[in-house]
């Protein structure tokens, strides 16, 4: 017998459209069946406890786990941190304007912004803030501190503050303002021709703010630009696209994105005219450089519109929404995966498989820049150079640790009202020599690495009930470690005097101070510089043969 061909594909399509009902309907069931046990089980436990339980601190923790099933990036964000959250995405707050650290157990003044009412009060770095109104701070966590700080716009706050300087305590009174922490945090010459722009977020304006430096850095003489990602958390998808518009032409694919639904499949190309798409560009990146730092760096890098040196980025390729709940809270909530133009996703970890391993390299892709460079996808921006980072050495961690190049920091400031430039500024071999006799006086003490293993030896030797002669041979080792342990402060003295210099520099020029100071002796910038200078060298690196 003959089959109808119409008749077949009407009780084929008719039959799918069935089964998709039913897989619908089933998934809308296993939907109401789970909240219903979610509800039933909530208020069992309410009732019953034992104890008395905040519903509001149950529930949170019920949603916070559930979330982070899926990955680190979808949130729940209650109403009470929305003013957080909004200051994270447009960098602005009330407060007072400045950050402020544990150091030694006490809350420390660590950098204050510029022209911000904290340093127009006369609050210092080093400064420890014990009362806030009046209020003790002892024992008191970071978010409650911060909270402390922050309040609505010309709001009166009282600060007892203790100073290195001054025996006693004493009280600073300011006036809270709107702080806008900028995206562009430097933008400044290195030499004669090389510009130099950190950018430390993708909050609003950051398309704008590094455009702007730009044009100031072109009347100064610009002619190539460093542009330093390092450390850049990312943010706005929307500032990804402005910064990278500045160096790329009108009408260029940027990123492009693909969701579950429909709305959040879209691509996004530049919108106006670059303000430089020929400049030499050379974009710093390392592991903490994300999201949106990493679709500009990625961009630059597909279009062979500049040099990448540093470290592997991050690897972070999702994207995120936030979707209005009941009670003001919202949810940020992954909804897509971004593609930069090359085609490739520079996700590092698939969320979607049991546990967290990174993608392993046989599963990565290969693509093409526009002068048919190879790139991978899976894992990070690779840059094209890569500087190995330099190590920080045992001493030199636990002097920072232990807040004792802080301290130094702070009592050289009070011994010395003015410094030269803070490029120029070093410490002479008499100032280190000084800072060596103080800090003999601090009961400076730290175990090494091999400190520790030998200690463990020592412990093994005893419980394995080794020979007389293996445990002396262990306590041998051990006091000629001790022994050129005292050389550390000697062998590590360039090391030190480099992080004091640009600590004591910060007293006196703050955060610009610090990045300044650091221009002769970042390896990341000196490489830069180094491959800006040699045009030969730069097109080698995006023209290979």
């Amino acid at each position: 017998m003959r089959k109808h061909p119409v008749l077949v594909t009407t009780i084929t399509l008719f039959l799918f459209l069935a089964f998709k009902t039913v897989e619908q309907d089933d998934r809308y069931f296993q939907i109401v069946k789970s909240l219903d046990v979610f509800t039933t089980l909530f208020k069992e436990v309410n009732a019953y406890y034992v104890e008395e339980i905040n519903p509001t601190e149950l529930v949170k923790i019920g949603i916070d786990a559930m979330l982070s099933s899926l990955d680190p990036y979808t949130d729940y964000i209650p109403e009470d941190d929305i003013e957080d959250y909004r200051t994270m995405t447009t960098g602005e707050y009330g407060g007072i304007g400045a950050i402020v650290e544990k150091k030694g157990g006490v809350n420390t003044v660590v950098m204050p912004y510029k022209n911000a009412p904290a340093i127009r009060s006369g609050l210092l770095i080093g400064d420890q803030i014990l009362k806030i109104n009046n209020i003790e701070l002892d024992g008191k966590k970071a978010y409650e501190i911060s909270n402390l700080l922050k309040s609505q716009i010309n709001s009166k706050i009282t600060l007892a503050i203790k100073r290195m300087d001054r025996s006693e305590v004493f009280e600073i009174s300011l006036v809270t303002e709107k702080i806008v922490i900028k995206n562009v945090s430097y933008a400044g010459l290195i030499n004669q021709n090389i510009g130099y722009i950190k950018l430390t977020d993708f909050t609003t304006n950051a398309g704008e703010e590094v455009g702007r430096a730009l044009r100031k850095l072109a009347k100064q003489g610009t002619s190539k630009l460093i542009l330093d990602l390092r450390g850049n958390p990312g943010g706005l998808l929307v500032e990804a696209i402005n910064v990278a518009n500045i160096f790329i032409p009108k009408g260029a694919e940027i990123v492009s994105t693909k969701g579950k639904l429909e709305e959040w499949t879209k691509v996004y190309s530049t919108k106006n005219q670059s303000i430089d798409a020929e400049i030499p560009l050379v974009v710093l990146t390392d592991q903490r450089s994300a999201s949106a730092s990493e679709i500009v760096a990625g961009v630059i890098q597909d279009y062979d519109r500049g040099v990448l040196v540093g470290r592997k980025t991050y690897g972070k390729g999702l994207v995120q929404q936030t979707r209005p709940l009941a009670y003001n809270a919202q949810l940020k909530v992954t909804t897509a995966k971004y593609y930069i133009p090359s085609g490739r996703c520079i996700q590092a970890i698939d969320y979607s498989t049991e546990g967290t391993a990174k993608i392993a390299d046989s599963l990565k892709t290969t693509f093409r820049t526009s002068n048919g460079r190879t790139v991978l996808d899976g894992g990070g921006i690779d840059p094209d150079i890569l500087i190995d980072p330099p190590k920080l050495s045992t001493i030199c961690y636990r002097l920072m640790q232990k807040n004792l190049i802080f301290n130094y920091a702070t009592k050289y400031y009070f011994e010395h009202d003015t410094l030269s430039s803070a490029r120029n500024f070093q410490l002479s071999e008499t100032e280190f020599q000084q800072f060596l006799v103080w800090l003999e006086g601090q009961s400076f003490d730290y175990q090494t690495p091999l400190e520790i293993k030998l200690d463990q030896a020592l412990e093994l030797a005893k419980t394995a009930a080794r020979s007389e002669q293996v445990y002396q041979r262990i306590l041998d080792l051990n006091a000629l470690l001790q022994a050129e342990k005292k050389n550390d402060l000697d062998l590590h003295e360039e090391e030190i005097k480099l992080f004091l210099e640009q600590d004591i520099v910060s007293r006196y020029y703050l955060q610009e101070g610090i990045i300044e100071a650091s221009f002769d002796s970042d390896p990341d910038i000196l490489k830069a510089i180094e491959i800006l200078e040699n045009t030969e060298s730069y097109d080698g690196i995006l023209k290979p043969n």
